[in-house]
């Protein structure tokens, strides 16, 4: 518990404030023992070295420094040091090798080997004589792969309540909506800016928080914590905003702060999880965006016809105030390249060597502004535009998550003046999409679990469209839970018929896109984290526009037919779906991007 709150930013403000005098690193503390092969590596010198480079070391660590007959001794300790290294564990580390490959899984096989029992982890020397620091042994415990399974997951608890806080932030406004058009003398379509504009904010965050928190000197809490503060913070002028343009432009900057949890949340659960057990993971991160959106318009439907339009968005400040404290408390940095890279620095600053370098450090400094910005923000159009698997799949979750915002829109015009629902009660029907949800994770568990996961140990990867299979099935799902929804929306029937139509609708959806967010990693390693971000920009605009057209819709057609039509054009995805089936390993092929 100690390690979780010293890594934490409370922790980390702490030790700053004494100058490192608490909650210190273990190189930190006057009994730490570096470990022999760092004392081996830092007393062999570079062939090219002078000895005049060599750094003296404080008589406080006298026991790592280099002896002054290292010059006479180089050949016998280079010897020596070759011998310690071929006895010691040379051992690759996750980040030498591409995530979402084979030589990932293979990597992480042997590593989960080797968390077995402790063994000394050997540095790797580079020809400058650079030594780049590591993992001391195979189950070094800041290493958050060894991690225990009780701290990941409270770790994975913290990201996934972020992620309800911010995702039901969007649609908790919605109870609100009457009373602002009254307030403010606005139109409907205008009165639903607020929740459209949130949505599109938090689809553009990632385009540039995502690359950030990917640099090593970063990290991932600095881009969590920062922008979450602000969000709290800013959540509070936007209770408090006396004018509806006041209300729009707080309401952008709150989505825009919160998208961090979006960006970056799925990176966290891969800096814990291996290749195998990361789906799970996942699973459970989506779900609490998938979930969040539907808990909105209950959390506010019965206090905001009593309370008052702006008592909504109060409840997002008492909503993710409390888990601000959390994170702040005990949300630990889980960025390999950032713990390595700190640990290098603790390392130069106890040795005075600056022969130890992290890996990250390294890659840093080729690490261009204009590169970065091209791959958040240029590739992934490239990408789009260019590779059809890509484009299908960017059009066709931005359809099925349009679609799902529209019942925002669409749910007041059908259980209020059919079925008599008050506000309050409107929002307990969104409970239908916890229960797809929750249908959604225990199919999709059982296929990782009961065949996935197991045919993966058996045969290794097999085709990325291997991973389409469920989808496969499911996508015929939105199609018929739309019709069941449009036609069944009647006074003349009862309303759990169309209730039925949405929970197919959404389990459906939520599994479909379980398939498509591991399809893309696979199939596009090189680009994956700039073409997350930009799925989840195409996604979030077309439920911008979906707020917005989806009321002028359905009064215009009717809900029947407006429905009707968005159902049409799901069905468009189960041609899609099937063709990316049969076909994608010839469009990877061909692709400049893919791995074929």
């Amino acid at each position: 518990m100690a390690d979780l709150f010293r890594e934490a930013p409370i922790g980390q403000l702490i030790r700053f404030a004494s100058g490192n005098k608490y909650f210190q690193y273990p190189e930190e503390k006057p009994d730490f023992q570096l470990p022999e092969a760092y004392n081996t590596a830092l007393n062999s010198l570079p062939i090219h070295q002078k000895p005049s480079q060599i750094s003296s070391t404080s008589e406080s660590h006298s026991e790592i420094a280099i002896p002054p007959q290292a010059i006479e001794r180089e050949k016998s300790l280079g010897s020596a040091n070759d011998d310690l290294e071929t006895a010691l564990t040379r051992t690759k580390s996750r980040e030498d090798t591409q995530q979402w490959t084979e030589n990932r899984l293979e990597i992480e096989r042997e590593l989960s080997l080797q968390r077995t029992k402790s063994v000394p982890v050997a540095p790797t020397k580079t020809a400058d004589g650079t030594i780049l620091v590591d993992w001391y042994t195979t189950d070094d415990p800041a290493n958050p792969q060894n991690w225990s399974r009780g701290k990941r997951a409270f770790v994975t608890l913290q990201i996934c309540l972020y992620t309800f806080a911010v995702y039901s932030g969007s649609a908790i406004y919605t109870s609100s909506t009457l009373e602002v058009m009254s307030v403010f003398n606005v139109n409907a379509t205008a009165a639903s800016l607020p929740l459209a504009l949130y949505v599109l904010a938090y689809g553009i965050g990632p385009l540039f928080f995502s690359p950030l928190s990917e640099v090593p000197i970063i990290g991932r809490n600095p881009m969590y914590m920062i922008t979450f503060a602000l969000f709290v913070i800013i959540s509070i002028p936007t209770a408090l905003a006396k004018s509806f343009a006041a209300l729009l432009v707080l309401r952008f900057l709150q989505g825009f702060l919160g998208s961090p949890c979006l960006a970056t949340g799925g990176a966290t659960m891969q800096d814990m999880y291996s290749f195998l057990k990361l789906p799970y993971a996942m699973t459970f991160w989506v779900s609490a965006a998938y979930c969040g959106p539907s808990f909105g318009p209950l959390l506010s439907g019965f206090a905001v016809p009593v309370k008052g339009w702006r008592w909504s968005l109060w409840e997002i400040v008492w909503i993710s105030g409390p888990i601000l404290i959390l994170m702040l408390l005990c949300m630990p940095e889980t960025s390999t390249p950032n713990i390595l890279l700190r640990r290098a620095a603790r390392l130069r600053k106890l040795t005075n060597n600056d022969r130890l370098r992290a890996q990250s450090e390294i890659d840093q400094r080729s690490l261009k502004p204009s590169a970065v910005l091209i791959d958040a923000l240029i590739k992934p159009l490239e990408i789009t535009i260019k590779d059809p698997a890509i484009a299908f799949v960017n059009i066709y979750s931005s359809i099925v998550y349009g679609i799902y915002y529209s019942f925002f829109e669409v749910f007041p015009l059908v259980y209020g003046p059919m079925y008599g629902f008050n506000i309050g009660e409107t929002g307990v029907v969104f409970l239908c999409v916890l229960v797809a949800c929750a249908i959604g994770i225990v199919s999709y568990a059982s296929y990782l679990y009961f065949y996935l996961v197991p045919d993966i140990l058996a045969h290794g990867l097999r085709a990325q469209e291997h991973r389409l299979v469920p989808a496969l099935a499911c996508v015929f799902g939105p199609v018929i839970g739309l019709f069941l929804f449009a036609w069944t929306a009647d006074p003349n029937i009862h309303w759990i018929a169309s209730v039925i139509g949405i929970t197919i609708y959404a389990a459906t959806g939520f599994v479909i896109f379980q398939c498509i967010f591991i399809y893309v990693p696979l199939s596009y390693p090189t680009y994956a984290a700039s073409l997350f971000a930009s799925n989840d920009f195409f996604r979030s605009s077309l439920a911008f526009a979906s707020i917005l057209y989806a009321r002028p819709l359905f009064l215009n057609l009717g809900v029947g037919s407006g429905v009707s039509l968005l159902g049409g054009l799901s069905g468009l995805g189960v041609v899609g779906m099937w063709v990316l089936w049969w076909f994608g390993a010839r469009l990877r092929a061909r692709s400049k991007f893919a791995v074929a």
